[in-house]
C-alpha cells in the first residue's frame, strides 16, 4: 500500500495506543495525517503526549465534515461504529475506509495466530504469545492490548509469528474487508456489548468473522464447553479444519463431537492437559499429556480452560509439548485480571478491572475460596445481571457499588438474589477512593476485597484500565 502524499484521516485517537500507532505510521510513510476526535484534549493527553513532535494537524472537541469529504484514506476507530454519517461521507467522496487491523493485515508478511471470545482473550493471547515465544522467539503480540500492530512491522519477517487479541469490533472491519487469520479461536461467547449490537445473534456474527474469511486448510479452535461456539456452522462447512478444546473432558461426550471427521482436541482430565490428534473416543487416536495442573500459575477454573484453548492453537501451529509446558510453567498471569496488588492486615486487594461483563465477574468470584468483599458497578452495556446477582450473593459477603448506569439494575437484581440472606450492600459511590476504603472497612483478616465490578467503566474513568490502576495506585497508598 502507498501512503506517500496520501490525505489521511485518523477517526478517533482514543487511550489505547492503537490510534497513535495508526497516526505516527502513516506519518512515517509519508501521508498528510490529520487526527479527529470528538473528546476534549484533557481527556486525550497522554495520547497527544506520545505524538509530540509527529507532523500532524489536530481536530479535537469536534469533527469537520469536510475533512472526511478531502481525506484519501479514514482510519476508523474500533468503537466508531461503521454506520457513522461521517464514515457515509468520506465514502461519497471516494475514500477508502480501513482500521488499524485491516491496514496490518495487509502489510504483515508474517503468519497471523488471532484470538478472540466474550472473556478469557487477553490471557489466552498472552499465553499463546509465550508458548509460540519458546520455540519462536522472535513472536510478536498486538491487537487490543493496548500495543500497536502497525508499530511492529519492522520487526515481522515472513517467518516471524504474530499474535493478535481481536475484539468484535476489530473483527467487524476485518470482515467486511474480507481479512482474517489463518489460525484462530474463539474462547467463548456469552452476552456482551448489547448497547453496541442489536441481538446475542449479530453479537455472535461480528465474533464469527475470525473463521469466515478462512480458506479449506486454515484452523480455527472454538469452545467444546460453550454452546454458542459447539453450534457454529463452520463445523458442518469445514470439519477437519476445527479444533477442540474444553476445561474438563465431560465436553467430549457432548454435541460437539462429528463422526464424520477426526477430532484434535486439548482437555483435562485427572489433573492433566491431553493433547489427541484424531478420534473422538479417549482409546483411539494419538494422545499425547501437554501438562498438569500443578504447572498451571493461574487462580480458577476458567484458566484452565485458557490454558488449552492456548495450547491447542501452540499445537496445531507446531510448538512442541515440552515448550508448551515450560510457557505454562512460567506464566504468572496478566495484569488487570485477577492480579494480586497488595496484602495488608491479612487482606488481599485483586485487581480484575478487565471483568467488564458479569460472565468474567462470575468466573472471578468463583476463583478464589476466601471469604469476598466486591467492588461492583458502573456503566451498562445493556446485559442481564440475574446470573451475576446470584454468583454474588452466593459467594460474596458484603458488596460496595460503584456508580454508573448499570448500578440501579445491579442493585435491583441483588435486592432479589439476597433475599433473605446476609448479604450486606453499600453505596453506589461517586467517589472511588471512598468506595476501596469503605471495602477495606468491610474486610476481616483472610478475605480478599476483589474489584471485578461486571460493567464497563465510562463515565467515572477514561477506561477500564485507568480504573484498575487507580485501584492499584489507592490499594498502595493504604497505610
Amino acid at each position: 500500500m502507498e501512503f506517500e502524499g496520501k490525505r489521511a484521516l485518523v477517526m478517533g485517537l482514543g487511550v489505547h495506543g492503537g490510534g497513535v500507532g495508526v497516526a505516527r505510521f502513516l506519518a512515517s510513510r509519508g501521508a498528510h495525517v490529520t487526527v479527529t476526535d470528538l473528546r476534549h484534549p484533557d481527556a486525550l493527553s497522554s495520547s497527544l503526549d506520545a505524538l509530540a513532535g509527529v507532523p500532524i494537524r489536530f481536530v479535537l472537541g469536534k469533527h469537520h465534515d469536510d475533512d472526511f469529504r478531502n481525506a484519501d484514506i479514514v482510519v476508523r476507530n474500533p468503537a466508531v461504529p461503521a454506520t457513522s454519517r461521517y464514515l457515509q461521507i468520506a465514502r461519497d467522496a471516494g475514500a477508502t475506509i480501513e482500521m488499524e487491523m485491516t491496514l496490518f493485515f495487509r502489510l504483515c508478511p508474517g503468519p497471523i495466530l488471532g484470538v478472540t471470545g466474550t472473556k478469557g482473550k487477553t490471557t489466552t493471547t498472552m499465553l499463546l504469545g509465550a508458548m509460540l515465544r519458546e520455540q519462536y522467539p522472535d513472536t510478536v503480540i498486538a491487537g487490543n492490548l493496548r500495543v500497536s500492530a502497525l508499530e511492529q512491522l519492522p520487526h515481522i519477517t515472513p517467518a516471524t509469528p504474530v499474535v493478535l487479541e481481536l475484539s468484535s469490533f476489530a473483527l467487524e472491519g476485518l470482515g467486511e474487508a474480507g481479512l482474517g487469520p489463518r489460525f484462530a479461536c474463539i474462547t467463548n461467547v456469552s452476552p456482551d456489548h448489547l448497547d453496541r449490537y442489536a441481538s446475542m445473534a449479530a453479537y455472535t456474527y461480528a465474533k464469527e468473522q475470525i473463521w469466515r474469511q478462512q480458506q479449506p486448510g486454515d484452523v480455527v479452535v472454538l469452545n467444546a464447553m460453550n454452546p454458542v461456539t459447539r453450534t457454529m456452522e463452520v463445523i458442518d462447512r469445514r470439519p477437519g479444519d476445527v479444533v477442540w478444546f474444553a476445561g474438563t473432558s465431560s465436553a467430549r461426550e457432548g454435541p460437539a463431537w462429528h463422526a464424520h471427521a477426526p477430532q484434535r482436541i486439548a482437555y483435562w482430565q485427572d489433573d492433566r492437559l491431553f493433547w489427541q490428534s484424531s478420534g473422538s473416543g479417549q482409546s483411539s487416536g494419538e494422545r499425547t499429556t501437554i501438562c498438569n495442573r500443578d504447572d498451571v500459575r493461574l487462580p480458577g477454573e476458567h484458566n484452565l480452560a485458557n490454558v488449552a484453548a492456548a495450547a491447542a492453537l501452540a499445537t496445531v501451529f507446531g510448538v512442541a509439548p515440552e515448550r508448551i509446558r515450560l510457557a505454562v510453567r512460567n506464566f504468572s498471569g496478566v495484569e488487570h485480571r485477577q492480579e494480586l496488588v497488595r496484602v495488608i492486615d491479612d487482606v488481599g486487594y485483586v485487581n480484575d478491572t478487565a471483568a467488564t461483563a458479569p460472565e468474567a465477574a462470575i468466573a472471578a468470584l468463583q476463583s478464589f475460596a476466601a471469604p469476598i468483599v466486591l467492588i461492583a458497578g458502573g456503566a451498562d452495556k445493556n446485559l442481564p445481571f440475574d446470573a451475576f446477582a446470584h454468583a454474588i450473593a452466593v459467594r460474596a459477603r458484603s458488596v460496595v457499588l460503584l456508580e454508573g448506569t448499570a448500578t440501579p439494575k445491579l442493585a435491583a437484581a441483588l435486592r432479589l438474589a439476597a433475599a433473605g440472606a446476609a448479604l450486606d450492600i453499600a453505596g453506589p459511590y461517586a467517589d472511588f477512593t471512598q468506595a476501596v476504603h469503605e471495602a477495606r472497612r468491610r474486610a476481616m483478616p483472610g478475605d480478599i476485597v476483589l474489584l471485578s465490578p461486571g460493567c464497563a467503566s465510562f463515565g467515572m474513568f477514561r477506561n477500564e484500565f485507568h480504573r484498575g490502576e487507580e485501584f492499584r495506585r489507592i490499594v498502595l497508598n493504604l497505610a
